[in-house]
Order: structure tokens, then C-alpha cells, then sequence
């Protein structure tokens, strides 16, 4: 007997027990879809991370005192016991640091801000960042609508703001009365001149934010426990090492740290951020793969049993095979087909379903369509191997029934 017909031996068995075979089915699907969409979608948010850091450039780094950004007024202290970054320093180093580059320096002027219009006003959460007039071309950032703030804002720290998109949805109607308006952060106003380009739903709060000049955030709500950021965009990405090694030398002699001494501030690479992100992401994927795997198993031995039933259920059948002259290996081989064939079926329609599934996250986030070729073999290939290792004790147990007591059997 060939595959073929033991191919449409395993069908006629399948459409003979259908709900019991429709249950493990679903299993297997269920395991392989939980698999598969998880995989896709983290391959998205992976492929979109990349390209949203990428926007910032590889030729970027940043300092900061503890490599993380403060919530200043909610802990009012430095967590890492690291010196802030004052703005004296933070002026020095870009005055001195003489690699070539592009120098930014920013500050959060407050995590968790509530901005007002008229009588609208934004949930307490708006990050405002206090910027100078390169941050926005180191930082990737650019303005939709409007302009950016003049020379002259800057250097007399004029109480004008760019605003993130969701702000302005939260707080206007119309966008094209935005420009000029006057809203309020904590008890001051600041004239809106611009507003962000969107940076996409894989960045975390981008879209809600506010900017304000590095000395109106000095005047309106304080420095004293503010540490500011320095952004450094190198021009040639290939000495970006290099130009690492001069800011940690430059950074150690103005915040006078002696030789022997760790240091006191942090310097993260842009891809290291996303580095980080993604290296998280990979954990959901581990803990996706155990569970999907578990499942399949569970589904293997719930395959088991229908096969074991199948057999009792067929043992007549069987016996009138072997009277007429089926061998041994033919019984052993239909019911493995008949396993297998369940099992890829199952791991079929689950490969479709996760693909379909994980794309979703990647139609939101325009990362484009993924196929992960290399867990669609893997996963057939497992649900081949729980189908064969399901079927060989049915199989065996069935190519070894006597063909007498088959044939009485009731």
C-alpha cells in the first residue's frame, strides 16, 4: 500500500471520528498559532525598533548621570546616588568637546505634567522636555506643522512649546487653530509654535510630550534637582568609538573625577537602547515557545488516545486486513499516516492563524508583512515529530493484534 492510499485511509478514519478528531486538531492549532503569531509579532516590533532607532542614527550617544531619565518632582532625589549633570557642566563639555559633531543638551523638565487649554486639559502623564535648538536633529525628532524655536527663544528662554500629537488631540479640535495658542504648564503659559511629527506607536510616549526651551524650563520650574542630558551626534559613524573615549575623558576632568575612580554618568549608544528593548522581547518569545511546546504535547497525548480508541474501534477491521493478507508493517504504517496526518493538519491551520494574528501588530505598527519561514518548518516539523511519537504505540499495538481474536471481536 502506498502513502497515497494510506493518505486517504487517514481521511476516511478522520471524516469517521470528526468531533474527536476536530478537538485534537484545535489543540494542536491553538499551540502552533500561540507560537507562531507570537514569533511574527515580535519579529515586527523588532523590525520597527530598529528602524525607529536607526532614525536617531547609528552616529549617536547620549550622557546621562545614571543612564536613566529622572522623574524630578515625584522622587526629588538622584536614586543612584551619581552627581546631576548640571547645566554648568553640561555647557562646558559642549564648549570643550572638540570631535566633530553635533551637540544637544536636555533635561526632563517634568515626567508627569498636566497641560491646559481653555477648559480641556491632558491626563497626568505628559513628559516636557526641556530642549536646545540641536536637540531636535540629534534626537530625530521633527516638526509636522509650525516651526521650530528661533535663536532668540532659546538663548532668552522664551515660554514657547512644541507639542506631541497626542496632546494636541487631547486638547484641541481643530489643528489649524493651534498655532499661536496660548496653554498652560503647571501655572505658566507658553505659546504653542509647532507640532512633533508623529514617531509611530512602537515608541513609548513619544506622541506625548511637550518641549520648552532649556531656560524657560530653568526659570518656570527650577534646576535643583534637574540632571541634563548631552545628545552627541559624531559626523563620521565609523569613529564613533573614538569619540566615545574623548567624551569620557572630557566628562571625568569636568566633573573632576579622580583617576582609579569609576564614573559617575553613563554613556548609551542609541542601538544599545534598542538593544535592550529587543533583548526583553526575546524572553516573551522564550516563554511563548515552552508554552506553545507544552500545548502541542498536551495535544500529542490527547492524539494518543483517539488513536488507541480508533484502534479498539477497528479491531475487526483489522482483522479482516491481516486475513487477507496485510502484513505487520502496512497496519503499522496506515495508522502512523493516519497520527502524522492529524497532527500537520492541526499544525496547518495553526501556522495560518499565527501568521495572521502576529501580522495584525505589524499592520499597526507599518512594519510590513512577515513571514517566519524558519518557525513555519520548525513547527511543522515538530507537530510531524508529536504526530509520529503519538501514533507508534497505537500503530504497534494494532500491527500486532491476532487475526483471530480480531475477527471475533464484538
Amino acid at each position: 500500500m502506498n502513502l497515497k492510499e494510506n493518505i486517504r485511509l487517514a481521511f476516511r478514519a478522520i471524516k469517521g471520528n470528526k468531533l474527536r478528531t476536530i478537538l485534537t486538531l484545535v489543540i494542536i492549532a491553538i499551540g502552533i498559532s500561540a507560537l507562531i503569531s507570537i514569533i511574527t509579532a515580535t519579529e515586527g516590533i523588532t523590525r520597527k525598533l530598529t528602524s525607529s532607532f536607526s532614525e536617531m542614527g547609528s552616529n549617536t550617544f547620549s550622557i546621562k548621570n545614571d543612564g536613566a531619565l529622572r522623574r524630578r518632582r515625584r522622587t526629588g532625589s538622584n536614586a543612584s546616588g551619581n552627581p546631576n549633570i548640571t547645566l554648568l557642566q553640561a555647557n562646558e563639555f559642549k564648549k570643550k568637546f572638540t570631535f566633530p559633531s553635533t551637540i544637544s543638551i536636555s533635561a526632563m523638565a517634568d515626567a508627569a505634567s498636566v497641560i491646559r487649554y481653555s477648559n480641556q486639559k491632558t491626563n497626568p502623564n505628559v513628559k516636557v522636555f526641556a530642549i536646545d535648538d540641536n536637540y531636535l536633529k540629534v534626537s530625530g525628532f521633527s516638526v509636522a506643522q509650525g516651526r521650530l524655536f528661533s535663536k532668540q527663544e532659546i538663548e532668552n528662554g522664551q515660554n514657547v512649546v512644541l507639542l506631541g500629537k497626542d496632546v494636541v488631540t487631547k486638547l484641541f479640535t481643530n489643528k489649524d487653530s493651534v498655532m499661536q495658542k496660548l496653554v498652560s504648564i503647571g501655572n505658566t503659559k507658553y505659546k504653542v509654535v509647532g507640532i512633533l511629527a508623529s514617531k509611530g506607536a512602537s515608541q513609548v510616549s513619544t506622541d506625548n510630550q511637550a518641549m520648552i526651551p532649556l531656560l524657560a524650563a530653568k526659570y518656570n520650574m527650577g534646576e535643583q534637582n534637574t540632571s541634563y542630558i548631552l545628545n552627541v551626534m559624531v559626523n563620521d559613524a565609523t569613529f564613533l568609538d573614538q569619540g566615545i573615549e574623548e567624551c569620557n575623558g572630557l566628562m571625568r576632568a569636568i566633573r573632576k573625577i579622580p583617576l582609579g575612580h569609576e564614573e559617575d554618568f553613563t554613556v548609551i549608544k542609541s542601538d544599545r537602547l534598542a538593544s535592550q528593548v529587543i533583548d526583553q522581547l526575546s524572553y516573551v518569545r522564550y516563554a511563548t515557545m515552552v508554552i506553545g511546546f507544552l500545548t502541542l504535547i498536551g495535544a500529542g497525548i490527547g492524539l494518543m488516545n483517539i488513536m488507541l480508541v480508533s484502534v479498539n474501534e477497528r479491531t475487526r477491521e483489522i482483522g479482516i486486513c491481516k486475513a487477507i493478507g496485510a502484513k505487520k508493517n502496512t497496519i503499522l504504517v496506515q495508522f502512523l499516516t493516519e497520527s502524522v496526518t492529524i497532527c500537520m493538519l492541526g499544525g496547518i491551520v495553526g501556522i495560518i492563524l499565527g501568521i495572521l494574528l502576529g501580522n495584525l501588530v505589524g499592520l499597526v505598527l507599518a512594519s510590513g508583512f512577515i513571514l517566519p519561514w524558519v518557525w513555519m518548518i520548525a513547527g511543522l516539523f515538530f507537530t510531524f515529530i508529536i504526530g509520529l511519537a503519538a501514533g507508534i504505540y497505537p500503530a504497534y499495538k494494532a500491527a500486532n493484534l491476532d487475526p483471530v481474536d480480531a475477527l471475533r471481536y464484538e
